[in-house]
């Protein structure tokens, strides 16, 4: 990163350096976390300005039209990032903050890492000469303590070598994403309740964290296939109330916490735009090996996440799980670490996960998850914060002074 891609004062207007980036199927902002100000208020104040989100208070009708995020969860992500240089020869770390943003209301979602967006992050340092090969890049996420290797690769000419995913339009640079000891990351336990299935109201759950904490309901049990289109699901209110109960009861009982270590309430749970996931499972019609429809949980998502494929497809390997129960054609852990390839049939196609496992006292020990996406730079430039306050404009031209 160059010295001139710093915040600057232009007509009297601040102006925040920012790399608007897709990573998989979500969009958002990656930051030089060198130029953000050490103040949590005031770094959340200047999220507000450059998403677009009401400064204060609630507004529904908000459409995002002064800033750059784009409606819902999955476009409203934005990573503080830098290089942390090493200096025992284990090789630099790009450590990245996440903050999930909504489009109605000003509150910031520290909780949950964002494996769609993470794709981007090697891009991110690449491109703003942080790092200069595309050599496997450790990223460790601050939120959830998670590292991944990061791993692009280009071809002797130095362009990328590119990959199509589904939900994204044409190849672009391809990333793969291993995530490493992704069990327990919010929770410390591959089952978060000690139960491989739970009934809640009645229905069929599994409470899985690996990446994530996810909830898998059976589709059948909800009356549904796990093959409806997600407009369908999202205007359908009695099955949206029945899910919202679900996960909220789930995370009750799988003790998820706030940032600062205490319980999140049922209230907490309620407004969630992040943990736990949530998603309803069938048997695949493709030639994949589960069929899936997954949340945010408060919205339905256009295919599926990263953090949440890696979850589905360990929770097949979880023996009695409902995603086991439904899933076809994996094959049988064996004692020795071995690669367990997962197809996930979503409304955007058929993604594939990576998971490998071995069977250790009837549970699978998880050693890593991969999953591939890709990712490019939308843009890069300055943002004016026309409306900057007098303590966020101090805040950054104090970083910037030193």
């Amino acid at each position: 990163m160059t010295e001139l891609f710093a915040p600057r004062l232009r007509h009297g207007v601040l102006e925040f350096p920012v790399h608007h980036m897709r990573g998989g199927t979500s969009t958002g902002l990656v930051l030089w976390d060198r130029w953000a100000p050490a103040d949590v208020a005031l770094r959340e104040e200047l999220l507000r300005h450059l998403m677009g989100v009401p400064l204060a208070g609630q507004n529904d009708r908000n459409k995002q039209i002064t800033g750059l995020g784009r409606g819902g969860p999955t476009s409203n992500k934005v990573f503080f990032a830098d290089i942390e240089r090493s200096s025992d020869g284990d090789g630099d770390v790009l450590v990245s903050t996440l903050a999930q943003l909504a489009h109605n209301h000003g509150a910031i979602d520290w909780s949950v890492n964002c494996g769609n967006m993470s794709a981007a992050l090697q891009l991110w340092a690449l491109d703003s000469g942080m790092v200069s090969s595309a050599a496997d890049l450790q990223i460790r996420n601050t939120n959830t303590g998670v590292t991944t290797v990061s791993r692009m690769q280009t071809r002797p000419d130095g362009s990328f070598v590119a990959a199509e995913i589904p939900g994204v339009d044409g190849a672009w640079p391809a990333v793969d994403l291993f995530m490493q000891s992704p069990v327990g990351a919010k929770t410390g336990r591959l089952l978060p309740t000690g139960s491989a299935v739970d009934v809640i109201d009645g229905y069929s759950v599994s409470c899985v964290d690996v990446a994530v904490p996810m909830v898998i309901c059976d589709a059948a049990e909800l009356g549904k296939t796990a093959r409806e289109s997600i407009a369908e699901l999202d205007a359908d209110p009695i099955f949206k109330q029945t899910l919202k109960r679900l996960w909220v009861t789930a995370g009750l009982r799988m003790g998820l916490q706030r940032r600062d270590g205490s319980p999140m309430t049922e209230d907490d749970l309620a407004r969630s735009e992040t943990i736990p996931k949530i998603c309803i499972v069938g048997q695949p019609q493709a030639s994949g090996n589960i069929a899936v429809r997954y949340f945010t949980p408060q919205m339905g998502h256009a295919s599926m996440a990263v953090s949440g494929g890696c979850c589905l497809a360990a929770a097949c390997l979880v023996p009695g799980s409902v995603a086991q129960r439904v899933a076809r054609g994996l094959p049988v852990l064996g004692g020795e670490f071995g690669d367990v390839e997962v197809g996930i049939e979503n409304p955007a196609g058929i993604l594939d996960a990576t998971v490998v496992a071995r069977m250790t006292g009837g549970l699978p020990e998880i050693r890593s998850a991969a999953y591939r996406r890709s990712a490019q730079v939308l843009l890069r430039g300055h943002a004016p914060l026309y409306r900057a306050s007098r303590a966020l404009m101090a805040g950054i031209m104090e970083r910037v002074a030193r």
